[in-house]
């Protein structure tokens, strides 16, 4: 299946053609539908099998740049992970004017990620303990999330970070849309 056939805007598949991304993966095809729907979704794929671009591109399809609240979380258990998702998302995003996406994590200086956030950024990758000290700091507001993303949920769990996950879980509206994406679930 092609990308053009899920209807993504001229941003992404301009993005896409320039990262020589046409087909979509097995889980891509599947998580496509599911997520454009609204729906939440738990997704299972191999390491390598395109799980960002899953639950990425439709995902930035939905978002609107227009407006500088947060709209989109994605917890990742290591800082390693969450750069490398904030860097896919934001090559995906190239072409959408006025998108940020902001990568938040522990082990760097949180002044500078708060001067980013307080810029505007409608998505968020961070791992839970940062995003929990942004959010008690008053410098990260859940209140319009419309999309909470687990990346490697079950390494989350695993690393101990349930009571975390619940704490910013209870934070987010209920109307928002989980995803839940994992190599090993």
């Amino acid at each position: 299946m092609q990308f053009s056939d899920f209807n993504l805007n001229s941003s992404l598949l301009n993005a896409l053609t320039d990262l020589n991304i046409t087909t979509a993966t097995t889980i891509q095809e599947k998580a496509f539908p599911v997520i454009m729907s609204g729906r939440d979704m738990v997704g299972i794929a191999q390491t390598g099998t395109g799980k960002t671009a899953a639950y990425g591109l439709p995902m930035l399809q939905k978002i609107d740049p227009k407006n500088n609240a947060t709209q989109a979380i994605v917890l990742s258990p290591t800082r390693e992970l969450c750069i490398q998702i904030a860097d896919d998302l934001n090559g995906f995003g190239k072409y959408i004017d006025g998108l940020h996406v902001a990568a938040v994590y522990g082990g760097a200086d949180i002044r500078s990620q708060i001067r980013t956030i307080k810029h505007g950024v409608q998505i968020i990758v961070a791992t839970p303990g940062r995003l929990i000290d942004l959010v008690e700091r008053n410098k990260v507001d859940l209140s319009a999330i419309e999309y909470l993303v687990l990346d490697e949920a079950d390494e989350m769990l695993n690393m101990g970070f349930k009571e975390d996950i619940e704490t910013i879980l209870q934070r987010t509206p209920e109307t928002r849309r989980t995803l839940l994406f994992s190599a090993t679930m």
